[in-house]
């Protein structure tokens, strides 16, 4: 296993923390471009970029700069009182999104939570009755207990229910099931475009007209969130724009690569939509920070010409696992959109990976079959040959059960 390891960091870890995800034994010390380096100098291709977040990678110069002049003016103020980029940074992201108001958090689980309470707030001025939300089997939106209640994985939720009641749902492109579950009582209907930690399925065009015309229908809010598929990540600015011509929703949320690295999440709404939260309904101490805000600013500036970089480079990545596909028989799809791909297996990934990260190239699993890659934006070809290759090496090691 990795020569990594420091055993007074992970003893103190186990003695002290209550854990998070089940860590790889493997202590990251420093990152450059698409690549880190453990304790011991040894480097590894990382394509799982902090689930999502590092999207410009690590030490982009343009943002180390950035962090740096800013550390030194203003890290916090509070909402009480203004600062230079949280206005303009809500300009930018109503500019790309096509949607009106901006409201900053600290994550996407919080950003969840405000879009819940607003599709609560929306319904309830037009029924008391009207508060069910609409979400998919399969679905992962955060762990409080809000976006708990409308994951659509049972072993997420079993250890705190009772949750938030309401919720309904139904399964991935069945256009017959969204039909029956949508109705006068709905508040919100809420997707992923793109199922991340549900093992990378995207939804079919056909499917979010469907939603997006009975959300209208019955006066219910659509929610798309686009916390691991979005902002940048499918080659457009936020996955609905994938769409011809883009299906706009009332709501959209996203967090995970927008400040690279800092603690940023936001929501976005149309006019109709942001009336449910007016001044004092909802708050955040720390949302929409100076320091988070103008890194934000800098990863937009950045983000613009990459988009079709991300575009070309996450189709030469897909092209390549396909290839790789037909020489073992225990891979059953390559599947994504943009540097968001799934590589679906017929036996537990949890060994590849382990492997993988031996070889020096960092992935993960979900849904214990999927194998899981979300990329820096900067990726190069170069680079994903590099993948390839020892995953190449990887799978030969299998053994398919």
């Amino acid at each position: 296993m990795a020569t990594s390891v420091s055993p007074s960091v992970i003893d103190l870890e186990k003695q002290y923390l209550l854990q998070n995800y089940a860590r790889y034994p493997l202590v990251l010390h420093r990152g450059k471009g698409c690549y880190v380096y453990d304790t011991s100098g040894k480097r590894y291709l990382d394509l799982i970029a902090g689930i999502g977040v590092n999207a410009l990678g690590y030490t982009h110069p343009r943002i180390t700069k950035v962090l740096r002049e800013q550390a030194g003016l203003l890290l916090h103020t509070s909402n009480l009182y203004y600062h230079e980029y949280q206005g303009p940074l809500a300009a930018r992201i109503a500019g790309a999104s096509g949607l009106d108001r901006v409201f900053f958090c600290n994550s996407g689980a919080e950003a969840m939570e405000a879009a819940l309470k607003m599709a609560r707030s929306h319904g309830r001025k037009i029924d008391p009755q009207k508060i069910e939300m609409v979400a998919l089997e399969n679905s992962f939106h955060g762990r409080t207990f809000g976006a708990l209640s409308i994951t659509g994985q049972e072993k997420y939720r079993r250890d705190f229910e009772p949750l938030v009641p309401g919720a309904r749902f139904v399964h991935r492109n069945d256009i017959n099931g969204l039909e029956h579950a949508v109705s006068d009582k709905t508040a919100a209907i809420v997707f992923e475009l793109v199922q991340g930690e549900g093992g990378i399925f995207p939804l079919t065009a056909e499917y979010v007209r469907k939603a997006r015309e009975l959300a209208t229908k019955h006066n219910a809010l659509l929610i798309f969130d686009e916390i691991q598929c979005g902002v940048g990540r499918p080659g457009t600015h936020f996955a609905y724009q994938m769409f011809e011509p883009a299906i706009l929703p009332d709501v959209m949320i996203a967090a995970k690569p927008i400040a690279c690295g800092l603690p940023l999440g936001f929501i976005a709404a149309n006019e109709r939509a942001a009336t449910g939260l007016g001044a004092g309904m909802h708050g955040s101490t720390y949302g929409g920070g100076p320091l988070a805000c103008r890194v934000a600013l800098e990863f937009f500036d950045i983000l613009d010409p990459l988009l079709p970089h991300i575009t070309e480079v996450g189709s030469y990545f897909r092209m390549r696992l396909t290839d790789l596909a037909k020489h073992y028989s225990f891979i059953k799809e390559v599947r994504g959109f943009g540097l968001m791909i799934g590589v679906e297996l017929d036996m537990p990934g949890k060994q590849i990976v382990l492997d993988a990260m031996e070889e020096g190239v960092l992935i993960n699993c979900t849904h214990e079959t999927v194998l899981r890659m979300l990329p820096p934006y900067i990726l190069t070809e170069q680079d994903v040959d590099r993948g390839i290759a020892v995953l190449n090496r990887v799978f030969k090691k299998a053994k398919p059960a």
